[in-house]
This record gives structure tokens, C-alpha cells and sequence, in this order.
């Protein structure tokens, strides 16, 4: 089975301002990395379904999810915080970016597809139940685990989020359920400034700080995040793929490289295949180096697919 690679026109069409480092940009580099590199033959692409409003509601408040609606503009932007604002395509493109991990999820429960990646904006995990913050506006990662969970009758996650900022989002809604592992690091202190207070014991976060590199994260990963995993046994893996932990992406300041990615992406790929018949769907989180960025997810979707 090939590695299944979603992503929807209208995750380009969302924009923030020409000033702004979550561009629709980032799809086109990795595109086209995907092409110089020789791996677009190898996956099999699909567009993106919109997310249903069930699916939304699993996760967050039908008064977020209409608030949104409401003030998503015929024209021009509207600010929902300094960093995050919505034009006219944006809520469209929420809703396929959600539905991807779904589709996706859909694919891998059904034996259709081995893993998945998703290509897809606006990203997700700091997204909260009713708050929509940090370029996130639904929580991809999180709709597509309840998904999991209520359709398919997953009794097991795990999510898996490397991103240089901590997954707020994505634990407040998942904080206390046992069948939810999330494994995190992140550099710290930076925005948003949570994930080291006492948390739940099913979340696994491991603050560093800046100018980590490569070989203290693979330590991390090695010492604290496996045998966790290990220990959970999930059935379905999802990836929170956050690049902006690169050396190359001045979003933080922590010093992975594609190797890097290509090894953590290794080792959750053999506790897939030991206890999740190698079922993983991988969700685009942060990431603002284009270069950079291409490159990551090229080394990520090799290490996925295998090849």
C-alpha cells in the first residue's frame, strides 16, 4: 500500500497578509520538493473532503464553530487576534484541512493506505475547544483522533507532536483521557507559554529550552517518549508535523535538521508497525523556512513511505 497524500485547493486560497510567515507558500514548497526530490510517484494524492459539523462538534463548541462561520468576511481580513485572522476562503479551508485527517484516518482504519500525510492549512494544535489562537482555528489532529475513536472504535491514540511550540490546543482537549497519549516536546519558555504545569499524566511533555539540537531531542525521544508509547500501545498514531524546530526557521530557535525528522519519524513508525498494523496519519503543523521546511517534509514522507 502507498503513503496516502491529502491536501485541498482552498488550504492555498487561506491568507493572512503578504507580511505573514503562515503563507500559502509553504504548500508550494513542499510540492515542490516532493517532485525534485522523486517521491510524488509514489504517493497516491487525494483532495480533501470538507470536515462534517459532527465531526467538528466532537471536539469543539458549536458556539466556536459558528463564530467562526459568522465572521468569516466577503472581503478583506478579520482579525481574531494579532497573529490569526480569517479572509474569505478561510473558514472553506478550516474545514478541508480538518477533514483531511479524517479521510485520512478513514483510509488507514480501512486498509486503504499504509500511513498518511496531510498538506494542509491552516494548521490546528493550538486550536481549543471554543478558542481559536496561534494560526490555528480547528484542531486538525484532535478532530481526526475522536474520529478515530467514535467511528472506528479506536480504543488507543497516541499523538506524536514535534512543533517547535507546545500543542495547547490538542491537550486541552485530550488532558485526563486514558485513551489519549500525547508525546510532545518544545521549546520553552515561548509562546504559548503552556504544557509545564502539572499536567495530566497522559500527556508527556518535555519542555527544552532554546538552542536544542538534534541529538538532545533524539535522547528525549529515546529515553522518555518510547517507552511511554511502548507502554500505551496505541492502535493509531497521529503526528502533529510541526518543522519550525529546524535550525533553518527563525519561528524559534532550537536546531534540528532533516535527519532529525527522518529518525523521530523512524522510531514512531516501529511502534506503529509493532502495535497499530503501521497505521499513522501525519497532519502539517508550523514550519516557515521554505527551504527548510520542503526539505523536512521530503525526509518525514521517506521515512513514512519507507523508501
Amino acid at each position: 500500500m502507498e503513503t496516502m497524500y491529502l491536501t485541498h485547493p482552498s488550504c492555498r486560497l487561506h491568507e493572512m497578509g503578504s507580511w505573514h510567515p503562515e503563507s500559502p507558500q509553504r504548500l508550494d514548497a513542499i510540492a515542490d520538493q516532493l517532485l525534485v526530490s522523486g517521491l510524488a510517484p509514489f504517493l497516491a494524492e487525494h483532495e480533501a473532503p470538507a470536515a462534517t459539523r459532527e465531526a467538528i462538534l466532537r471536539v469543539h463548541t458549536a458556539g466556536h464553530l459558528d463564530s467562526l462561520h459568522a465572521r468569516s468576511p466577503a472581503e478583506g481580513y478579520c482579525t481574531i487576534d494579532p497573529d490569526t485572522m480569517m479572509n474569505p476562503h478561510t473558514y472553506e479551508a478550516a474545514l478541508h484541512a480538518a477533514g483531511a485527517g479524517i479521510a485520512a484516518v478513514d483510509a488507514v482504519m480501512g486498509g486503504q493506505a499504509a500511513n498518511a500525510f496531510c498538506a494542509v492549512r491552516p494548521p490546528g494544535h493550538h486550536a481549543r475547544r471554543s478558542q481559536a489562537m496561534g494560526f490555528c482555528f480547528l484542531n486538525n489532529v484532535a478532530i481526526a483522533a475522536q474520529h478515530a475513536m467514535q467511528v472506528h472504535g479506536v480504543r488507543r491514540v497516541a499523538i506524536v507532536d514535534f512543533d517547535v511550540h507546545h500543542g495547547n490546543g490538542t491537550e486541552d482537549v485530550f488532558a485526563g483521557d486514558d485513551r489519549v497519549l500525547m508525546c510532545s516536546f518544545f521549546q520553552h519558555p515561548f509562546f504559548p507559554n503552556s504544557g509545564t504545569e502539572h499536567p495530566a499524566a497522559n500527556m508527556v511533555n518535555v519542555p527544552v529550552p532554546a538552542y536544542t539540537d538534534g541529538a538532545a531531542v533524539r535522547e528525549l525521544v529515546r529515553d522518555v517518549w518510547l517507552p511511554r508509547l511502548q507502554a500505551h500501545a496505541p492502535e493509531l498514531i497521529l503526528i502533529s508535523a510541526g518543522f519550525d524546530a529546524h535550525r533553518e526557521d527563525d519561528m524559534g530557535q532550537m536546531g534540528l535538521v532533516e535527519a532529525d525528522y527522518a529518525w523521530i519519524t523512524e522510531r514512531v513508525a516501529e511502534v506503529a508497525d509493532r502495535h497499530a498494523q503501521g497505521r499513522i496519519v501525519s497532519m502539517l503543523e508550523g514550519g516557515y523556512n521554505l527551504s527548510a521546511l520542503g526539505r523536512s517534509v521530503v525526509a518525514h514522507i521517506r521515512a513514512l513511505a519507507k523508501l
